[in-house]
């Protein structure tokens, strides 16, 4: 394999990157446009985090901050 095109994020950082629970997490990497993995390991996947943040931007939703409500 050649050299990685940017920065890795695995489930724990997306979690976070999304603000979601790990079953939460589960059922959105099985949706059609989150980016597929990077790379598999035995200790899991690991996506490119400009691919993240792209789904980030163009799928999900905004949430309104606390102070919104």
């Amino acid at each position: 394999m050649g050299e990685v095109p940017g920065p890795l994020v695995g489930a724990a950082e997306i979690q976070a990157m999304l603000g979601v629970s790990r079953s939460r997490f589960r059922q959105i990497v099985l949706m059609p446009h989150f980016p597929a993995p990077f790379q598999t390991l035995i200790g899991g996947s690991v996506w490119l985090r400009s691919d993240v943040e792209k789904y980030i931007r163009e799928y999900r939703q905004p949430r309104a901050a606390d102070d919104d409500e």
